[in-house]
């Protein structure tokens, strides 16, 4: 399987770290929320799967992270005297939501979760490069830096558990799918700095 978030299809459009630039405690909140999310969603998984010895010894240490990244933000938040703002709902996810099979075979229901968390990961990795290369403030230059690194590991982790339960032909044929649904749910959503996603 390809390793590099630039698999995605469309870049983000380059807008959108000025405006992310312009509005950094709604950006800060929003990712914030990401990081939550991202932890519970492996709880939910590991609770799901449990039987699947590798996911849960895999996605443990990464529930530990990711809310360890929440805390991160929220105190990057706090010293610029920044708010914690509201979660909002996250459009990206809810129109790539949809795409995911919902009935059938466990394989393909698993699979699908896996790889939506993968996608979702290489989508931020990408997000978190543009703004280590792109705002003005160099101190969040590097605080997404390493950001950056990290998801990525975590989408190449999510891809490899999807090839550890599921034959890696059908691996590779729905992730160009969701590549594919991706890319065209990137088109039709409105640049906003205000969303990570």
């Amino acid at each position: 399987m390809e390793k590099s978030v630039l698999g995605l299809h469309l870049p983000t459009d380059p807008r959108w770290v000025d405006l992310a630039g312009m509005s950094l405690e709604e950006i800060l909140t929003d990712h914030a929320y990401c990081e939550q999310k991202a932890a519970t969603s492996c709880i939910s998984l590991i609770q799901r799967y449990s039987d699947r010895e590798a996911l849960v010894t895999e996605l443990a240490p990464i529930v530990t992270e990711e809310w360890g990244h929440f805390r991160l933000v929220l105190a990057e938040l706090q010293r610029r005297g920044l708010r914690l703002g509201r979660q909002r709902r996250d459009e990206y996810v809810g129109a790539l939501s949809p795409f995911e099979i919902k009935g059938g075979p466990e394989e393909d229901k698993l699979l699908d979760k896996l790889l939506l968390c993968a996608l979702i990961e290489a989508r931020s990795c990408e997000r978190f490069k543009r703004l280590s290369e792109g705002l003005d403030d160099e101190y969040l230059r590097g605080f997404y830096r390493r950001f950056m690194e990290s998801e990525a590991g975590h989408y190449t982790l999510f891809i490899e558990l999807a090839l550890t339960y599921v034959p890696e032909e059908k691996v590779r044929r729905r992730w160009a799918q969701w590549l594919a649904h991706e890319a065209a749910v990137m088109a039709t959503l409105e640049v906003r700095g205000d969303r990570m996603h």
